[in-house]
């Protein structure tokens, strides 16, 4: 029957830690097997992403990419995504469809820069779009409906 009390584990499967500082007898005794002086001798030292004077890895690699700090994340529609929108009830085709009016029918998450409506889908209402941006063939495909898109100013401003 197996104790509790007598239970251990294998000969040699762990070791006692090395005390270190405990006089020259212990083998490191004085510097603690830290070598001599210096930075690196001392406590709470570690000198990130040095390579002993080597090129750091992180300057060896080349540079890559831009990044444009005036370009805009929009938020990208297609009228048929409108249009189920509208049929399914969530979206008023009276009143004005505005980043607020899609954000409240769940048609997208986050307001973002704005709103780019691109042309992929069918559309039949009529409807009044108050957007940043537009592609011509979803200008194309509401106007034919009857309806109207009107571009926000920020977007004029580019």
């Amino acid at each position: 029957m197996v104790k509790l009390n007598d239970l251990s584990d294998n000969p040699g499967a762990s070791k006692n830690r090395m005390r270190v500082g405990r006089g020259i007898g212990s083998g490191k005794g004085k510097t603690g097997g830290r070598g001599v002086k210096g930075q690196k001798a001392r406590t709470g030292v570690a000198v990130k992403g040095f390579e002993g004077g080597q090129m750091p890895l992180h300057r060896r690699l080349p540079k890559r990419g831009f990044h444009n700090p005036f370009s805009h994340d929009y938020n990208e529609v297609n009228v048929g995504r409108i249009q189920q929108a509208v049929e399914s009830g969530k979206l008023d085709a009276g009143a004005a469809v505005t980043n607020e009016a899609l954000i409240a029918a769940g048609v997208i998450s986050k307001p973002r820069d704005g709103v780019k409506i691109l042309g992929q889908g069918a559309i039949t209402a009529k409807l009044a779009l108050e957007v940043a941006a537009a592609s011509k063939s979803a200008i194309a495909a509401i106007e034919g409906a009857g309806g109207s898109v009107k571009l926000l100013a920020a977007s004029a401003a580019e």
